[in-house]
């Protein structure tokens, strides 16, 4: 008999005991239990509730989903789930989450049933599984966009009225504008906010005949954004709100600015420095040195912007000394168009607060030698002792620049002028307007002045009669009056129609 000689090695099976609690043959484990007899001593989902709340919104058909956020979700829908999860507490990392998905419930019953399917590791290398069911009940909670729907305290538009200036200048001009034309007539709210106004609007078609109206009188330009709302799923409505946000040109009048040599040629070498004259639908420039005068419309503007390098906040008062009107001769040649408002004439003036310290003239030629005579006091922007940050000013040489830029003159004193003044505006009625401050005040008292010195500009303004300060005018005989103020007439003021009035027109 022949043996093999080839080792034959031992086949290992793992031993198997029976189960403490039912005798069943089972692979060892920590716990020494079948699996059926884990799942009676031990739940792993005691501390998982199961019964939950969902709160949805019956108008628009959204799911809260806290502290505030609601999501737009269907029956049985993954974002349906997701808020449900985010409800159950208790899953964590020791009780991982295998599985979810919901059981079909009727859909008028107001229950959300989810079967879940967890794992958790209740000894050293004993891992359960179980699977049960959370059942969430539904609350109907009206959500807040639907709130003020119901409430009728709501916006489906919005204006955004903003200008990169640091005065409001434009914007009271824009008020009386907005009340000559009723604008404004079908905003259910308007606030006034830093840098501008919101006008609030509940109907889209009302804020384009807004914006539409803004594009016609100033130099703007506008941007349109929408965000949903809500969407009825069952007419397959969309509810959005919409945000215009307009941007008015930052060039008010009588701002200086500096042309770069690009924009000075295509308007006809004006310039370099030009002088703001009127803002309408368009910007007004006028060269102080030649009378020379370009319009700029919004769509030349914002395809090669500038800024100002210089407003009324910035400008100093000068004394003028001599006035020499330039005559057709020593006048310089204008190709183009030519004020015929204004006049050329070389202006020697000095500083008001050097006056008795230096005594420095400054020498200037200027498009106010109509309205200047000596002795005068004009408002004016010292370029030579100014520092200046500006990229088309960068392009020039300064000392080849005239050292004084004058703007306006000065007829009287504010006060004065204020005493003297037997007209008003109206105004806006505006949310948040009580936080009126001095430099606002001086604000609105230099646009009165200027609608006072510009006919041209109140003519798109409605300007009334002041009762009480006719009959102050009237009883002071000792107020002394100067005819070189400016001044509106009566003629061209409007009556101003009181709720006594419309009393008494009725009886």
């Amino acid at each position: 008999m022949e043996y093999m000689t080839d080792s034959i090695e031992p086949t290992t099976t793992a031993g198997k005991i029976l189960c403490c609690q039912c005798g069943v043959l089972i692979e060892p484990n920590a716990l020494n239990m079948c699996h059926g007899c884990m799942q009676t001593q031990i739940d792993i989902t005691e501390l998982i509730p199961k019964q939950g709340q969902l709160q949805m919104c019956n108008k628009c058909i959204r799911y809260l989903q806290p502290p505030n956020t609601w999501i737009s979700a269907q029956l049985e829908s993954r974002e349906l789930l997701t808020v449900c999860l985010k409800r159950i507490k208790g899953l964590n990392k020791d009780v991982r989450l295998i599985d979810a998905g919901f059981i079909w419930t009727e859909p008028h019953s107001k229950r959300i049933k989810v079967k879940l399917t967890v794992q958790k590791e209740v000894a050293q290398g004993a891992v359960l599984q179980q699977t049960f069911i959370v059942e969430f009940t539904i609350f109907n909670q009206i959500c807040d966009d639907c709130q003020r729907v119901e409430a009728k305290d709501y916006w489906k538009a919005l204006v955004q009225v903003r200008q990169k200036t640091s005065h409001k200048k434009t914007f009271f001009y824009l008020e009386q504008l907005l009340l000559k034309h009723n604008a404004h007539a079908d905003a259910s709210n308007i606030k006034q906010v830093n840098g501008g106004l919101d006008f609030y609007f509940s109907e889209q078609n009302s804020s384009r005949k807004l914006v539409d109206f803004l594009m016609c009188v100033v130099p703007c330009r506008f941007e349109t954004s929408k965000r949903l709302i809500s969407h009825d799923i069952h007419s397959n409505i969309y509810n959005y709100k919409y945000t215009t946000a307009v941007e008015i040109v930052p060039v008010c009048k009588d701002d200086i600015v500096c042309l770069s040599k690009k924009q000075s040629k295509q308007l006809g070498n004006i310039g370099p420095l030009c002088i703001c004259s009127r803002v309408t639908q368009n910007i007004y420039l006028i060269d102080p040195k030649t009378l020379k005068v370009a319009p700029i419309s919004s769509n030349d503007y914002w395809r090669s912007p500038f800024t100002a390098i210089c407003d009324s906040k910035h400008l100093v008062e000068y004394i003028v000394c001599d006035v020499n009107i330039l005559d057709g001769n020593s006048k310089p040649h204008v190709y183009g168009k030519e004020s015929h408002k204004h006049v050329l004439a070389e202006i020697f003036v000095i500083k008001a607060s050097e006056i008795g310290i230096v005594d420095k003239q400054y020498s200037t030629i200027s498009h106010l030698g109509h309205i200047l005579h000596p002795g005068d006091t004009v408002m004016g922007f010292d370029l030579q002792n100014t520092n200046v940050s500006d990229t088309s000013l960068d392009q020039y040489d300064i000392d080849q620049l005239a050292d004084v830029i004058l703007v306006k003159k000065v007829y009287a004193d504010k006060s004065v002028r204020n005493r003297r003044r037997q007209w008003k505006l109206k105004h806006l009625d505006v949310e948040d307007a009580g936080s009126v401050n001095s430099t606002i005040e001086r604000d609105y008292t230099e646009f009165l002045e200027d609608l006072e010195e510009d006919p041209v500009l109140r003519q798109n303004v409605n300007v009334y009669r002041d009762e009480k300060k006719l009959q102050q005018t009237s009883n002071n005989i000792d107020d002394v009056t100067e005819d070189d103020i400016p001044h509106i007439e009566l003629n061209e003021m409007l009556a101003d129609m009181t709720m006594e009035d419309s009393d008494k027109m009725d009886s």
